[in-house]
């Protein structure tokens, strides 16, 4: 969501005006900090979150797959209703509310009261039908999995009405410059969700390897970790109605939606919801195959603590995504207002440099990424390998699959950003081409494989295809970008990976060396614990971070510059890096 700033302070308006209340008054650079360093303390706190959880109930272990199953069915289910319908439908409906007489008010009130029916219908539903839709995204669960993972459903099925409240009332606030609320709640959520692990260690003790955990697992265990991260999330939601109502109008129960512009949504809303349908359904559709695994891991005498499941995948994406958050996001958010501004104006020539110069700069976070994750993939799957006495083979089984990821990173990124020239554009048609045929391939090749091989490879088939399909998708966009705009210097483009991946290279050998003398090949000191695998990745990481920073000085990557200026101008410090 963009903003314009006044051309005089919102303080000032005439009497019949009412002020431009969805402008921040400290600025669009403050809210954008302000927002930014909530996003990063509650991924912080996510990742304690997860590696607290390995230790509650495992990472390669029955309960961990059945609750992270149940678990995330509402989170994806959020993430439709949230990066779809609220933030394309709604936002902007409420952008145009709060500059009429009322602020807002009667439009803001019917629509609160709209979503918390619907909402409200829309999870009892979900709730009675528990038991069918953990039948339909699992593949060869046994009767008793299907039971624990229903009994967790029950409790954690509810949160998709918390969600989607979490998510209306954060865009009002969004719309009436209460930028802070929405994005440090999941702090909140994250702390919540700590607390109840932690409490859960306290009174049922850690997970440990060789007990039958379906035949253990007791109704107050369920009762307390899921019912537990079910408060967070309530915890979540409510935190805003306190700031709504400090919103400076009143809101209240209001009926009768009619003539409130839901319908004219327009065509770019239209594609771009789509886009999150099939998204959102594929990715459902992947983890499905991907519980296949546990199913199979229950059949092992050594029960199968080297098969990764549900939790070490979502773990392994959560770990690869984090520098495309940190990096690519903040990078392509800045230049797509540049991007959006040429294509407006018709300079085709000044938006292909903008596209070359975008993708350029994002090589040299990019490729270092790429093999820190590749150098680290097993201390950094130790993280979030529990304390069991096989805590070191499910981090290995984490690291196997944030390698394979690792692999798509550079046109992961790359894509993200081609789907903003269209999206610059107002062109939302054509990356909802490309996500389908993305997703009808890899999903019929997914589900293909799944017909030959056995359950406790699907993992590695669905997260390769992944990063192959990372390959498939950059070509596409690549050949469409070019045939609609023209060559944006490929060439260049190139040659600044291959300098960034030169660099990462070198500093990736002198971060194996350092390793390798912590026994990160050999069982040793990097995988004997928690601490011992974040102690490595930190004095590894801190050592390639140098070496590379060193390589691209004496090769003169000239993007490093690109990169750094913007930083050092908010931190002085780094402007030496840069010299």
């Amino acid at each position: 969501m963009s903003h314009t700033s006044p051309d005089q302070d919102s303080r000032q308006h005439d009497g019949d005006k009412p002020p431009d209340t969805h402008i921040p008054q400290g600025g669009m650079a403050r809210a954008s900090a302000l927002m930014a360093s909530g996003t990063m303390v509650s991924r912080m706190l996510g990742f304690i979150r997860t590696a607290l959880l390995a230790v509650a109930i495992g990472s390669t272990a029955l309960v961990a797959d059945v609750f992270e199953k149940a678990n995330t069915i509402p989170n994806v289910i959020y993430m439709l209703l949230a990066g779809g319908m609220f933030n394309v439908v709604l936002v902007p409906q409420l952008i145009k509310a709060a500059k009429r007489p009322d602020r807002g008010s009667d439009y803001t009130s019917r629509l609160l009261t709209l979503c918390v029916l619907v909402l409200g219908a829309f999870t009892i539903l979900l709730t009675l039908a528990a038991y069918p839709l953990m039948v339909a995204l699992t593949k060869d669960w046994t009767e008793p999995m299907l039971a624990l993972g229903t009994a967790f459903a029950l409790w954690t099925l509810p949160q998709v009405f918390f969600y989607g409240l979490y998510a209306v009332i954060g865009q009002i606030l969004n719309a009436n410059a209460k930028f802070g609320w929405y994005m440090w709640a999941p702090v909140l959520n994250n702390v919540i969700a700590i607390g109840v692990i932690g409490s859960y260690l306290v009174m049922f003790g850690r997970f440990t390897s060789g007990t039958d955990q379906a035949a253990e697992w007791t109704t107050q265990q369920t009762l307390w970790l899921a019912g537990g991260h079910t408060v967070g999330i309530i915890a979540q939601a409510a935190i805003l109605i306190w700031p709504l109502m400090k919103i400076g109008f009143p809101i209240r129960p209001k009926f009768g939606w009619k003539g409130m512009g839901l319908r004219s949504t327009g065509q770019i809303a239209a594609w771009t919801l789509a886009t999150m349908l099939i998204s959102n359904i594929a990715n459902l559709l992947y983890m499905r195959l991907i519980s296949g695994a546990t199913a199979s891991r229950e059949q092992m005498a050594d029960g199968g603590a080297s098969i990764p499941g549900e939790y070490a995948a979502n773990t392994a994406q959560l770990i690869t995504v984090l520098p495309h958050s940190v990096f690519v996001l903040s990078l392509a958010t800045v230049l797509f207002n540049q991007l959006a501004r040429s294509m407006d104006l018709g300079r085709l020539g000044r938006a292909r440099e903008i596209i070359n110069e975008g993708l350029r700069m994002f090589a040299i976070p990019v490729m270092f990424s790429m093999v820190a994750v590749i150098v680290l993939a097993g201390p950094l799957g130790r993280l979030f390998g529990g304390s069991a006495e096989t805590a070191h083979l499910s981090g290995a089984a984490i690291g196997q699959l944030l390698i394979l990821l690792a692999l798509g990173m550079p046109f992961r990124s790359a894509n993200f950003y081609l789907m903003r020239v269209f999206y610059s554009a107002e062109d939302a048609r054509t990356p909802m081409l490309v996500h389908t045929i993305i997703a009808a391939l890899c999903l019929a090749c997914a589900y293909g494989g799944a017909l030959v091989l056995p359950n406790e490879t699907l993992p590695f088939l669905v997260i390769g295809l992944f990063s192959l399909f990372h390959v498939v998708q950059y070509v596409l966009c690549h050949v469409w970008v070019v045939r609609r705009w023209g060559s944006f210097g490929f060439a260049s483009v190139v040659a600044a990976y291959a300098r960034s991946g030169w660099a990462a290279v070198v500093a990736g050998l002198t971060g194996a060396s350092v390793l390798w003398l912590l026994g990160g090949y050999s069982w040793g000191f990097a995988w004997q614990s928690i601490l011992t695998a974040l102690i490595t990745c930190t004095v590894v990481g801190a050592v390639m971070g140098v070496v590379f920073v060193m390589m691209l000085k004496v090769m003169r990557v000239r993007e490093f510059d690109d990169v750094m200026a913007p930083l050092a101008r908010r931190i002085p410090a780094l402007a030496r890096l840069s010299r």
